[in-house]
C-alpha cells in the first residue's frame, strides 16, 4: 500500500492550487486569482430585437432567491415563446446548476450563461440557472440548501397571484427537469433526492440530467489512476475540490461525495424518476459515473446512459460540436420523459 501511494503521488505532479488559480487564506476563505468573464442579463424589450437579429433569440434576467444568503437565479426564455393558454402547451422548465470545481464560477460566468442561453433557444425551454453559494466559504450542504430554495421558489411562482410572469406565462410547471454539469451534476442529483421530501405541487420533476457529474470515494478507481495527470481535471484537483467542499473532517466516502454508500440515500434513489447520465471515456471521473449508472439500474431507475469513448472532462466547453451533441441528447431525453 505504501508503495502504491508513493507511486500515485509521483504520477500526480500537478499543484492543484496553481491549477485552479486559488490561494487558501488563513481564515479558510479563498483568494480566486483568475475569474472568467461575466455576462450581463438581457431582459428589456429594446434588446429583444438585437438579440433576435444576432441569432441569440433569448432573453434573460436575474431574480433574488434568498436575500439573507445572497443567492439568486438567472432566468432564460426564448424571445418569442408561445404563452400559456388553453390550447398552447408551455415550455419545459429546467433548473440548472453550473460547474466549476465546487469553488469557482457563477450563473453569470460566460460559459454557464452561453450554455443556458443556447439550451433555452434550441429546446426551446425556460431555464433557471441557480447562483448557489460556493465552498470553502460555504461548505456543503450549502449548495444543496440553495437548490432546495430554488425548488420551493419555483413552486411558489406557480401558486402565488403575483408569481414571476416569465414562468407563469411561458413555463409548464408539470414538466420540470433538474440538470447540472460537473459538480453541478452532483448538486442536481442531491437536489433530486431532497425534492422527494418536499411538497412541490404543482411543480413536477419528471427527469434529471447529469452531464459529466462529479462524485468520489476514498478507494481509487481505475480511471482516477489512469488520468491522474489529466490536463483539465487531474486527480489532485479532484482531491482538493472535495477537501474544500466537504464538511471539515469528512472524507471522500461522505454521502455528499459517495452517496450510494449511504443506506438512506441508496434506498431513496429508486424514487427519483428518469435520469440521463452523460460522460466521456477519457475523463478521470468516468468510473464513478459508470458506478452510479449501475447502482441506479439496480434500484430500478430508468437510466439513459450516453457515454462517448473519446473525450475528456469539459470537452463541451471547447468543442462546439460536442456541446451541440450533448444538447441534442438532453433535448431528446426530455421529449421522451
Amino acid at each position: 500500500m505504501a508503495n502504491e501511494r508513493k507511486e500515485e503521488e509521483t504520477k500526480c505532479s500537478i499543484d492543484p492550487y496553481e491549477h485552479l488559480s486559488i490561494v487558501l487564506n488563513p481564515d479558510g476563505t479563498l483568494t480566486r486569482l483568475k475569474t472568467l468573464d461575466k455576462v450581463e442579463a438581457v431582459s428589456d424589450t429594446k434588446t429583444a430585437a438585437s438579440a433576435s437579429v444576432s441569432g441569440r433569440n433569448v432573453l434573460s434576467k436575474d431574480v433574488t432567491l434568498n436575500a439573507e444568503r445572497n443567492t439568486w437565479v438567472r432566468i432564460f426564455r426564448p424571445v418569442s415563446p408561445h404563452a400559456n393558454d388553453q390550447t398552447v402547451v408551455g415550455l419545459p422548465l429546467i433548473i440548472y446548476f453550473h460547474g466549476g470545481n465546487w469553488v469557482l464560477n457563477s450563473a453569470d460566468t460566460i460559459f454557464c450563461h452561453d450554455f443556458c442561453e443556447c439550451f433555452a433557444r434550441i429546446g426551446p425551454a425556460v431555464i433557471i440557472s441557480v447562483n448557489f453559494r460556493l465552498p470553502p466559504e460555504h461548505r456543503l450542504p450549502a449548495a444543496y440548501e440553495d437548490a432546495e430554495d430554488a425548488l420551493v421558489w419555483v413552486k411558489n411562482q406557480a401558486i402565488i397571484p403575483n408569481g414571476d410572469p416569465w414562468l407563469r406565462n411561458f413555463a409548464d410547471f408539470s414538466r420540470c427537469f433538474l440538470a447540472g454539469w460537473s459538480t453541478g451534476g452532483n448538486i442536481a442529483f442531491h437536489a433530486r433526492l431532497r425534492s422527494l421530501d418536499l411538497d412541490l405541487k404543482p411543480l413536477k420533476i419528471v427527469g434529471t440530467v447529469l452531464d459529466q457529474p462529479v462524485f468520489g470515494g476514498t478507494q481509487r478507481t481505475r480511471s482516477e489512476k489512469k488520468y491522474a495527470n489529466d490536463q483539465i481535471l487531474p486527480l489532485k484537483v479532484t482531491d482538493l475540490m472535495w477537501e474544500l467542499a466537504l464538511p471539515i473532517g469528512a472524507n471522500r466516502d461522505h454521502q455528499y461525495c459517495n452517496p450510494m454508500l449511504d443506506a438512506n440515500l441508496s434506498n431513496k434513489v429508486g424514487s427519483i424518476g428518469k435520469v440521463l447520465v452523460r460522460g466521456y471515456g477519457g475523463e478521470v471521473t468516468i468510473d464513478r459515473q459508470l458506478q452510479l449508472v449501475e447502482k441506479l439500474l439496480q434500484r430500478g431507475v430508468k437510466v439513459e446512459a450516453r457515454f462517448d469513448d473519446v473525450g475528456f472532462h469539459g470537452i463541451d466547453l471547447i468543442d462546439p460540436r460536442r456541446a451541440m451533441n450533448t444538447l441534442d441528447i438532453a433535448k431528446h431525453f426530455m421529449l421522451n420523459c
